[in-house]
């Protein structure tokens, strides 16, 4: 058995099943028929490889053999397996992706729930700016000044 038929699941939606709405589990649930609506859990949703789902997905960890069309935001991880295909965002603090893997979407790593951008841009530095405009600046500088000694050595 495969480690998805392995999970220990409160609910799963079989192959061949078709199931539309707003999921909120207490547990870890498998998908391996189609869903379209919402899934939120404080557990696993796994998507396995007949799985095709239209959904935004919130867990602590989600992994995806399947087809999903929407959004993950997984507080632990995101496993991308071979077989799967994403359309959508992913914010997790962890992701795996394997070879194979068909993806298309934002990709947002990180350790909580801080704004990216802004903590990037405060590593970055806000004098960092600066520095490469005054780098740029005493290029250019030189620049000038060895063609001007080039005009004066070509008279």
């Amino acid at each position: 058995m495969s480690k998805i038929t392995d999970m220990n699941t409160n609910c799963v939606i079989g192959e061949g099943s078709i199931f539309e709405g707003r999921f909120f589990v207490n547990g870890p649930v498998l998908i391996e028929g189609k869903f379209q609506g919402e899934i939120r859990t404080d557990d696993q949703v796994v998507i396995g490889p007949t799985g095709k789902v239209k959904t935004d997905i919130t867990a602590r960890k989600v992994t995806v053999s399947g087809t999903i069309i929407g959004n993950i935001i997984a507080s632990e991880e995101v496993n991308l397996q071979s077989t799967g295909k994403v359309l959508g965002n992913i914010i997790t603090p962890k992701i795996n992706v394997e070879a194979g893997v068909i993806t298309s979407g934002k990709v947002t790593i990180t350790s909580d729930s801080s704004d990216v951008e802004s903590i990037i841009n405060t590593s970055y530095g806000n004098d960092t700016e600066t520095e490469f405009k005054n780098i740029n600046k005493g290029s250019a500088v030189k620049e000038r000044k060895a063609r001007l000694e080039n005009d004066k050595t070509e008279e």
